[in-house]
């Protein structure tokens, strides 16, 4: 299909984000076809390699009527490793150089990770925080509950997504680089904000909450216990995938043998209905730091999604 004359002269990114479950990457991916565009993921997990059904990934979705439709910042490191925010902002705006640079209009930003939605769109300044010995030593044998008042202690933005005592430290650790990183810069930003038109995609409680468990079982039964054990098996440590939180935790508790299944089970759904509650926290919280959220209804026929989403755009097809 081709664009009208009026789309043509837009360099305007699209945005999409929603919890857990509520059909991102489908949506996304559909709307990159009929505009002739790409998808940039936003997905702190999904960077990693190997990791494709605790994530979610759902690379399926991205071949519309027989087309491949062409993603980015998926699969781009290997499991084991930690991916930080300050790698995602660097690596975002080369995939983002990259498509416009050939002439694409519209790109895509689609994915649950607020916070690195976020970044893109505000232009956070946020610098490469190095490994703090020190500062682990001294945060070493705290509980959770000590860690996290400790983190909200700084004016953190980062509140999402931190459900273990590793992942809480690594954030005490970031917020404290950048305190005095940000003494020394004058706050300036290390990337401009990118503009975009931003879609939310909602769905009330029930809903989700069918939807997450539907989904968990789907996941179960296609292996997911399977791809955590042949993830150890090629070497990477059970605390590396406990790192992950969600499904890598808990099912990496299970593979050890350090709970049954019925518990991985019931503990990870919980876990993630709390997290999806946590993604639309953060997005509600978007709009009071002055961003725009157009909200759609996300169990809409898809052709309904994308008319409003192309309507608001302005865009004929």
């Amino acid at each position: 299909m081709m664009l009208s004359s009026r789309t043509a002269q837009r360099l305007n990114m699209i945005t999409i984000i929603g919890p857990t479950a509520s059909g991102k990457t489908a949506l996304a991916a559909k709307l990159a076809y009929y505009l002739g565009s790409e998808v940039i993921s936003a997905d702190s997990r999904q960077v990693y390699r190997g990791m494709d059904i605790g994530t979610g990934k759902d690379l399926s979705d991205y071949v519309v009527d027989g087309k491949a439709i062409p993603y980015h910042l998926i699969d781009i490191c290997p499991a084991g490793t930690r991916y930080n925010l300050y790698e995602y902002q660097r690596d975002f705006h080369l995939a983002f150089s990259d498509i416009t640079s050939r002439g694409i209009k519209e790109p895509i930003l689609s994915g649950g990770t607020g916070l690195y939605v976020e970044s893109v769109l505000r232009g956070y300044n946020l610098p490469e925080a190095p490994e703090n010995s020190e500062l682990r030593e001294r945060l070493k044998g705290k509980s959770f509950s000590e860690l996290t008042a400790i983190l909200h202690s700084y004016d953190v933005r980062n509140r999402q997504e931190l459900d273990t005592a590793q992942r809480v430290i690594r954030a005490i650790e970031v917020e404290e680089y950048k305190r005095q990183y940000e003494e020394k810069q004058e706050g300036k930003a290390c990337y401009e904000a990118v503009p975009s038109v931003i879609f939310c995609l909602d769905l009330e409680r029930e809903s989700r909450r069918k939807k997450i468990s539907d989904r968990l079982q789907r996941r179960l039964n296609e292996g997911m216990t399977s791809e955590v054990e042949s993830l150890l098996a090629s070497g990477i440590s059970p605390e590396a995938l406990i790192y992950y939180g969600l499904e890598y935790k808990w099912v990496t508790l299970y593979v050890t043998g350090q709970i049954n299944f019925t518990t991985m089970a019931e503990q990870l759904e919980i876990a993630i209905h709390q997290f999806a509650k946590r993604q639309m926290t953060w997005f509600r919280g978007m709009e009071r730091r002055g961003l725009t959220l157009n909200y759609i209804d996300a169990l809409l026929p898809m052709d309904d999604k994308i008319a409003l989403i192309l309507n608001k755009m302005g865009i004929c097809l």
